[in-house]
């Protein structure tokens, strides 16, 4: 029995020591997380704080277009803590698509004020007026310092994360807006080229949109419980139907949980009548089929035999 016992108690100590190194990844993920999104505050802050000072809609916008980036890493944050919560009884999917939910009202909110910062900028160019560009350029190279930092805090992460990896990408896409700010910065102080200022804000104002238009449209794919982008529903169809034990593939629903989970459910017609032991076998052998080939990660299968009389993929 003792020996037993100093197996067991091995066994709990190595389980133990496993969950405890796996679990530092998760900390520094979240921790970095955390300092990119208060990177991204403080520069929001700053530059707002800035721009008001210089007088420069550039600054405004890139602050803008900061106050999203924050946003999005937040979500990423939050994402990946409320991903740990168990689904319930009255939360059967869990808290999964409050990050989508989030996404869209934050992309609303962010086109609205561009379009405000574009009428702005319009007046600029008609009647441009005289920006400080020494303080321009402090602040947005303080900007452009912090945004790198934030983004060399995630890169490693970026790589096995879908939520990580879009504030990566936001960040990216900030640290080069910085730089246009910059130039531009230059350009003002020494030049007095004050036009320059709306053209930056209008190009960065351009680059948020076109962002943003790829989030909303994503967003309210999910929510509309559309199919992936990335799916072919037919050659899904096609690669089911492939199996020796399926006659037809029908009333077929594809859709996304999140930005990572995708769902399937479908009726399959059997080509003979068989025992619930032997369908439960095709059934392993599809939603491995579905998983590897496809990345589909949650299967529903209503199996029959000659029972449906509309067999179409799609059931209108």
């Amino acid at each position: 029995m003792s020996g037993l016992t100093s197996r067991k108690d091995s066994n709990r100590m190595t389980a133990t020591k496993q969950n405890h190194i796996h679990g530092h990844p998760a900390d520094l993920k979240e921790k970095n997380l955390l300092l990119a999104t208060a990177l991204n505050l403080l520069i929001t802050i700053t530059e707002i704080i800035g721009g008001l000072i210089s007088n420069s809609l550039a600054l405004l916008s890139d602050a803008i277009h900061n106050l999203g980036d924050t946003l999005a890493v937040m979500i990423a944050y939050i994402a990946n803590r409320i991903s740990k919560r168990s689904a319930t009884e009255k939360k059967t999917f869990g808290y999964k698509r409050v990050e989508i939910l989030t996404a869209l009202l934050n992309t609303v909110v962010l086109i609205v004020i561009i379009i405000f910062l574009f009428i702005e900028a319009y007046h600029r160019l008609q009647s441009p007026e005289p920006i400080k560009g020494l303080v321009m350029f402090i602040v947005a190279t303080i900007g452009l310092i912090a945004n790198l930092i934030a983004v060399l805090l995630l890169k490693n992460d970026s790589h096995s994360n879908m939520n990580i990896r879009s504030a990566y990408l936001h960040l990216l896409g900030d640290t080069i807006s910085s730089v246009a700010v910059i130039a531009g910065s230059v350009l003002i102080y020494f030049f007095r080229i004050y036009w320059i200022d709306p053209l930056i804000t209008i190009l960065i104002g351009l680059y948020i949109i076109k962002e943003a238009y790829v989030i909303l449209k994503e967003a309210v794919d999910i929510l509309m419980q559309g199919t992936p982008s990335s799916l072919d529903l037919q050659e899904v169809v096609i690669e089911i139907e492939k199996h020796t034990s399926v006659s037809n593939v029908h009333h077929v629903h594809v859709w996304k949980l999140n930005d990572t989970q995708i769902h399937f459910e479908g009726h399959i017609d059997l080509d003979k009548d068989l025992p619930v032991s032997t369908t439960d076998q095709i059934r392993s052998e599809i939603e491995e089929i579905l998983q590897n080939k496809f990345g589909i990660s949650h299967v529903t299968i209503q199996f029959e035999y000659n029972c449906c009389k509309e067999k179409k993929v799609i059931h209108k």
